[in-house]
């Protein structure tokens, strides 16, 4: 592994998410970052320069290429991934997949056919936190699963789905600690689209989930209960908490009964790092390795599956909102 010649990586779109792949490609000695390719050239070169290589035509990167990170807007996936694949490129393509459904199964399918990588940047899976999380759950009987992505956004006039954009990372966390689809969808949203809640069942276990850019303060947390403990998740933090053997206790203090709970906590120690900086070692693993990614295509269209159908229970729900006014 150690005499293998850099893996030579571009990055095509170069908006804040295409930035710090570059800067993460740019950090990694097995790579060899060859070059940016954005639609706004001044932008290409503004990044590139950062990071040492240089701003390309699209055409011209996937010759230069190995493997690719596609960080386009949502729209162009299907188009941008479909010609790299076809170009036998390897792809981290970020998250969603694609716009549609349909289009996610046809660059599944065409990764399949081309025999390449095809891996979706759900960036919360390489969060140490939920590392530790899925180590925990083989051993836990789940009950319901809560999560919360909450916060203003940097831009308060940002435009995007917040089902989509925001929902999607704990969609797909809770998907593959569960290992299923859900049975059952509800939703309900607020503020124009900016604050979003779905409550899902998978089988016999509850999960809601919170989304929101109307809330003025930042949290990213997950809980799981289960019959053993209450496991606490901080993606912020990247810490975990595991809450056992729950117990009523009554105190008496200067004649005064008082009554309190006390719960014994765990804080497993767990390793820390970027995420980012993570999921694009795992790339370049699976790419050296043609092993199957962390995130595979497939794990992508069923977190798509899932927030379309979210999406679509509050389109249902505004409609009659407009029609009953």
């Amino acid at each position: 592994m150690t005499d293998q010649p850099p893996l030579r990586i571009g990055v095509i779109g170069a908006g804040s998410m295409g930035e710090n792949h570059a800067r993460v490609y740019s950090e990694l000695r097995t790579v060899d970052l060859v070059g940016v390719a954005d639609r706004n050239r001044e932008v290409a070169r503004r990044v590139a320069a950062e990071y040492g290589t240089d701003a390309v035509e699209f055409e011209t990167l996937l010759d230069r290429c190995d493997a690719v990170t596609v960080a386009v807007p949502t729209h162009a996936h299907a188009d941008v991934v479909s010609r790299c694949l076809e170009a036998d490129l390897d792809v981290l393509v970020e998250k969603p997949i694609a716009g549609t459904v349909e289009e996610g199964r046809a660059l599944a399918e065409l990764a399949r056919e081309r025999d390449r990588v095809l891996q979706v940047g759900h960036i919360e899976r390489f969060n140490p936190a939920v590392g530790m999380l899925e180590e925990l759950v083989d051993d836990l009987e789940i009950i319901g699963v809560e999560a919360e992505r909450l916060g203003p956004p940097i831009n308060r006039d940002a435009p995007g789905n917040v089902v989509f954009d925001l929902m999607i990372h704990d969609v797909d966390v809770v998907g593959a600690v569960l290992d299923r689809e859900p049975t059952s969808i509800s939703a309900i949203g607020a503020a124009d689209g900016r604050y979003a809640t779905a409550t899902m069942e998978y089988d016999d276990v509850v999960a809601t989930l919170t989304a929101s850019r109307v809330t003025q303060k930042k949290v990213r947390k997950l809980t799981v209960t289960a019959r053993e403990c209450l496991v606490e998740v901080d993606y912020l933090e990247q810490s975990v908490l595991i809450y056992r053997d729950s117990y009523p206790e009554y105190l008496t203090d200067d004649g005064q009964n008082r009554y309190r709970h006390e719960s014994v906590v765990e804080r497993p120690r767990i390793g820390t790092g970027e995420p980012l900086r993570h999921e694009l070692e795992s790339f370049v693993e699976a790419v050296r390795t043609g092993s199957e990614p962390e995130v595979t295509a497939e794990d992508g269209v069923r977190a798509l599956e899932t927030v379309q159908a979210i999406d679509s229970r509050l389109d249902r729900r505004r409609q009659r909102e407009v029609n009953a006014r």
